[in-house]
């Protein structure tokens, strides 16, 4: 196996040169470049990234923690995480809490600045205290999908406007003619699916229309938990003409709820989302959801974490400062077969 001092030799320029190409770091001219990549494939010269770690003090991996792997919309926003992560030569390391707050501290202690240069966090029900901890220590980490803007959690993240996606869900219905609303939340009251449940409150009252005690249910984030919840709606009250779900999968849930009481959607009951997960365009309806910008989310994490990487200044005892926030473009309303013209 080839070596890095071996490509360095054959392009004609130093260890640190060839290292800062396969990094893209630095500034190393275009004809320098192309000779150490061409030397790259003429030697087969792959990175030992235990050695490349003992040597910098630093591994060339992110760690990425995520509260359930279970749900789809974590693999989607991986698989855009991996793909930006790897333009700067790092790696994806997955680390799933299981909702559990100790394992969370567990992969804390054990990955961060050991096994990973930097940590993105993912509704991984961690206490904002370990994540200090852990920044303290020197390891940067960046908060992904915060879900409230204008409230800064007091660390560097990436925010999108969750209570607008709410707004838009509650809007639409109320546009197709639906007075008769219910909710599926898929959080606790005070939980992260609060601000979307929010907006969708908001919308409703602006419409001049009441919000029932008696049309919420909060439920798991799952479809088997959107599934109970909305049947408990349908069979409790049914002049229910829409759902809104809090997120996509308790939004198919509510399809497979109406299925099974004769429901049918978008004709009987119009449903509606928030996320767009792949699932979302491929049920039978496809659902009508409203689209968070997952794959920009993605790329303003990992780009944030890089930064923090590179100037250790900026990540070290941030906290005592004010923090990064990266706000992502607006969710977006994307109207598919669930949802339908009720008339008044």
């Amino acid at each position: 196996m080839s070596t890095l001092s071996e490509v360095a030799r054959r392009a004609g320029v130093t260890s640190a040169t060839v290292s800062n190409v396969l990094r893209n770091r630095g500034r190393v001219g275009e004809q320098t470049r192309q000779r150490v990549l061409e030397a790259v494939e003429a030697l087969n010269y792959r990175p030992h990234l235990a050695a490349r770690a003992l040597a910098e003090g630093r591994a060339p991996t992110i760690a990425l923690m995520v509260s359930s792997i279970a749900n789809p919309f974590y693999p989607e926003f991986a698989l855009a995480a991996e793909r930006a992560a790897r333009t700067s030569g790092h790696f994806v390391i997955i680390c799933n809490t299981n909702e559990d707050p100790h394992a969370g501290r567990t992969y804390l202690d054990q990955l961060a600045g050991s096994l990973s240069e930097g940590v993105l966090v993912m509704n991984a029900n961690l206490d904002f205290d370990d994540l200090r901890k852990a920044e303290a220590r020197g390891t940067p980490v960046v908060l992904c999908m915060w879900e409230r803007p204008d409230d800064p959690p007091g660390l560097p993240c990436v925010a999108v406007d969750f209570r607008l996606a709410g707004r838009l869900a509650a809007q639409h219905l109320i546009e197709l003619g639906h007075r008769r609303i219910g909710a599926v939340v898929g959080s606790k009251p005070s939980g992260i699916h609060a601000s979307r449940y929010e907006g969708f409150v908001d919308a409703m009252r602006e419409a001049g229309l009441k919000v029932l005690t008696k049309n919420v249910r909060y439920a798991p984030d799952t479809i088997e938990g959107g599934y109970t919840a909305a049947r408990d709606l349908l069979e409790r009250d049914a002049k229910l003409t829409a759902i809104f779900a809090t997120n996509d999968l308790p939004a198919l849930g509510t399809i497979h709820a109406a299925a099974d009481l004769g429901r049918d959607v978008p004709h009987d009951l119009s449903v509606v989302g928030i996320t767009d997960i792949q699932l979302a365009r491929q049920s039978r309806p496809p659902l009508t959801t409203v689209a968070v910008p997952t794959v920009e989310a993605a790329e303003l994490a990992v780009s944030l974490l890089r930064e923090l990487i590179e100037r250790p200044a900026l990540a070290h005892g941030s906290y005592h400062k004010t923090p990064r926030i990266c706000v992502t473009s607006e969710p977006k309303l994307i109207v598919r077969g669930s949802t339908l013209n009720y008339p008044r």
